[in-house]
């Protein structure tokens, strides 16, 4: 069974309201804690990559869903959104993925049902939403709409 190793870099300076920078594939980017949890917002931190994470292998497994229905796809877009809570302690509570999906003209009801059904499969696919479950709850609301003449 294969396996892929990905291998980040990283530095910091300061304390709690330091900054740093990550390396990673081509990704480079300066980090710090968000001005949401009271740190300077410099560059990108955690909960954005995350939030990151999560949304590009949902939305890259949601196209290959989609492709593997050979539905005739129009546009594919997708909005997330993540909620951390101090209640109890800072930790990430919830990632609500958003996905448009707009079928090319003609597409039938059928179809645009099939749509709506691969947009939670590929939540359920994913693998970050793998690692991710039992911890953050992850869950989608899909736009399934055709494409208008």
């Amino acid at each position: 069974m294969a396996q892929h190793s990905f291998h980040l870099k990283a530095n910091w300076t300061g304390g709690r309201l330091g900054n740093g920078s990550i390396e990673i594939g081509n990704l480079n980017s300066t980090i710090s804690v968000p001005t949401e949890l009271g740190g300077p917002g410099v560059g990108t931190n955690p909960e954005d990559m995350l939030i990151g994470a999560a949304s590009t292998c949902y939305l890259i497994t949601l196209a290959s869903v989609l492709a593997n229905r050979k539905l005739n796809i129009f546009s594919l877009s997708l909005t997330s959104e993540g909620i951390v809570s101090e209640e109890g302690g800072l930790h990430f509570e919830r990632i609500t993925h958003r996905p448009t999906i707009v079928l090319q003209k003609g597409a039938t009801d059928q179809e645009i049902d099939t749509a709506q059904k691969a947009a939670e499969r590929a939540e359920h696919a994913c693998m970050i939403s793998k690692a991710l479950r039992g911890n953050v709850e992850v869950s989608v609301e899909a736009s399934v709409t055709v494409e208008e003449v």
